[in-house]
């Protein structure tokens, strides 16, 4: 039974969810603030965390900063009120995997919790390929990425984006699609994909404002360069 972590500071709002996810078969550990999310998580680690943004004391973003300290590719999917786009970006960048914006369906919320647990979640007995590019190696099965043998620290949705792209080289993705093939969604915020793309090229690009391997395709959206090998021709 998977574990969730439910950070939401209005008390009607935390025991729907709650009572929810207990009904679809989740084990739900709730609270009302964000210091007492950290401790939580510390002390009982959960497998995915769901967190309000707008927390009073200490904030979604710093909370997620201190969980992510913890534990880099924890699933954690943000709460935003609607018109907070630039707060949800924000979240984003942070590290956010995917995010829901109030009012939103108990339904639709169960749905992207289980679609970002089973992409996360996968048996290395079941999931055994390792995708190779040049210094980079993306072991699927165990859900790490090395770049020259060091262990690079991506979110659940980079390695999933990273994983996706590395094993459909030269194809032009847009964002719309991306959002199907690796978010799991029919429709999305195209903001997502764009600020996930920014934050992988920062760890997987020698130079992120001139790219060689996650290039953008002006009027489409972005495709994945393979590392020519070595002695070869590009």
């Amino acid at each position: 039974m998977a574990r969730i972590l439910l950070v939401e500071d209005d008390t009607t709002v935390r025991e729907a969810v709650a009572a929810y996810l207990t009904r679809a078969g989740y084990d739900v550990d709730a609270v009302g603030d964000g210091t007492e999310a950290v401790q939580r998580y510390a002390g009982a680690p959960a497998d995915l965390v769901l967190l309000d943004l707008m927390l009073p004391g200490l904030g979604g973003l710093e909370v997620t900063r201190r969980l992510r300290s913890m534990r880099r590719d924890l699933p954690l999917i943000m709460v935003t009120a609607r018109g907070q786009e630039h707060e949800r970006v924000q979240g984003l960048q942070h590290g956010a995997d995917d995010y829901v914006t109030k009012p939103f369906s108990l339904r639709e919320l169960e749905l992207r919790v289980r679609s970002l647990l089973r992409r996360t979640a996968a048996p290395a007995a079941e999931v055994t390929d390792v995708l190779r590019d040049g210094d980079l190696v993306v072991d699927l099965g165990a859900r790490a990425v090395h770049r020259r043998g060091e262990p690079l620290p991506l979110t659940a949705r980079e390695l999933d984006l990273l994983a996706w792209l590395v094993q459909h080289p030269g194809v032009a993705w847009s964002r719309d699609q991306l959002i199907r093939e690796v978010w799991g969604w029919q429709v999305g915020d195209a903001s997502t994909v764009t600020v996930h793309v920014r934050r992988l090229r920062e760890k997987v690009e020698l130079d992120p404002s001139a790219p060689t391997r996650l290039a953008t395709v002006f009027g489409r959206g972005y495709r994945w360069d393979p590392t020519p090998p070595e002695g070869g021709e590009a």
